[in-house]
């Protein structure tokens, strides 16, 4: 089963309380039951905080989700958080490291659909889905920060480009329309050339059927 990149947003508190817990458990909101649906052991989440707008951590979710209604999370507006899943540590940053959003966030797949300067309203709600290539983006910076120079950065894949896609389309396109205009050059040189030579008959009636039986009488 493929891993699902996930990012979990909370106020400066609610991240605090997580990382007292040593990253162990999530709490969830109500209102994200239908994309809990999709968690799973394996998949990966991303740590935001807004407020503050900083990306502080990584983890792994070791379980599905599951409803507990232990207080643990402070209600943020009217929503509280009653679905917990199970997580371990991965990059857990110290406060002066985290990483300020405005300086990754409009290199990010994610947020393209908003314009550059409102890029934050991308992260509203409590959980959402990231590609793959933005999630290892921000986590590979993660690491750098929290390993110093002691880490060998992992080369990512770029990301994929719509226009280059666009572009081999159209180049495929003229490949396939070249080799039609060759295949139809070379019948044309196979029938001998590509105008029909002058009809010897042509603009000649055809005989009467009695001219016809004349002609084939003897002499």
């Amino acid at each position: 089963m493929t891993a699902n990149f996930w990012m979990i947003v909370s106020n400066a508190e609610n991240f605090r309380k997580t990382q007292d817990l040593g990253f162990t458990v999530q709490g969830l909101k109500l209102q994200q039951r239908r994309k809990l649906q999709r968690v799973g052991t394996g998949d990966r989440v991303l740590f935001y905080v807004s407020g503050i707008r900083r990306f502080t951590a990584t983890a792994t979710v070791t379980s599905s989700y599951f409803q507990e209604e232990t207080p643990i999370w402070d209600a943020e507006g009217c929503a509280s958080w009653p679905y917990r899943i199970q997580i371990k540590p991965e990059i857990s940053l110290e406060d002066a490291q985290y990483i300020d959003a405005n300086m990754l966030a409009p290199r990010l797949e994610y947020v393209k659909r908003w314009p550059p300067e409102n890029w934050y309203m991308a992260f509203q709600g409590n959980l959402h889905l990231l590609p793959k290539s933005d999630f290892l983006l921000i986590e590979e910076e993660m690491k750098k920060l929290r390993y110093g120079k002691d880490y060998k950065p992992v080369r990512l894949a770029p990301p994929p480009d719509g226009s280059r896609r666009k572009k081999s389309s159209s180049k495929r396109r003229k490949s396939r329309a070249m080799e039609t205009v060759g295949a139809a050059a070379g019948n044309t040189a196979a029938t001998g050339g590509d105008r029909p030579g002058p009809n010897p008959r042509a603009g000649v009636p055809a005989p009467a059927p009695g001219d016809q039986r004349q002609s084939q009488a003897p002499d």
